[in-house]
């Protein structure tokens, strides 16, 4: 049985010290809450706050189940893209790009070992802006030598920025409800 992974770090989306405005989880006392996106599998997230914190918007906390949260007291749990607040929908893109630019070897490695999905379609083919003559492009590149870097992959494919795609491909599987998944999984 596989074992249930979690994320470690997350960015702050948004900080709603009154709580949601129409919380369904509403109680007699409103929690500070916390609207979060995940560093390794992009989970949307909300979080209690702990007392006396403040958080900024890009911020990285921990989230995880092994050490001590500093700044946040439990998860409450995951949540779907239209459960966001206005500010955290606007801020998604930007932390979105920042966690791809920040682990960049994570999605050379999807560029340089990318497989098909199906006969007639190569997982390179979902990322926005990719179609085949470009995934062509890739494949015959990598097969002359892997990608160093996500400049590389420009450079030698004329993809105009690698970073950008899959950014967008991230925001289309956290916003729609793609047939196939490779960056995100199932809220």
């Amino acid at each position: 049985m596989e074992r249930k992974r979690y994320e470690s770090y997350a960015y702050v989306l948004d900080y709603l010290p009154q709580g949601r405005p129409s919380s369904v989880r509403q109680s007699f006392k409103a929690e500070a809450l916390v609207q979060l996106v995940g560093e390794d599998f992009f989970t949307l997230l909300e979080a209690v706050a702990k007392a006396r914190v403040s958080f900024s918007p890009n911020e990285k906390v921990y989230v995880g189940k092994e050490g001590i949260r500093d700044k946040i007291l439990h998860i409450v749990g995951r949540i779907e893209y239209n459960e966001l607040s206005a500010n955290a929908k606007s801020e998604l893109p930007s932390v979105i790009e920042r966690i791809v630019r920040s682990n960049e070897n994570r999605f050379l490695e999807f560029f340089n070992n990318a497989q098909s999905i199906t006969p007639r379609m190569h997982s390179l083919e979902l990322l926005p802006g990719i179609g085949k003559k470009y995934m062509w492009q890739i494949l015959n590149e990598r097969e002359r030598s892997a990608f160093k870097d996500l400049h590389d992959i420009r450079r030698r494919t004329g993809i105009p920025d690698p970073s950008k795609l899959v950014v967008n491909r991230i925001l289309e599987e956290l916003t729609e409800e793609p047939k196939y998944r490779i960056f995100t999984r199932l809220p």
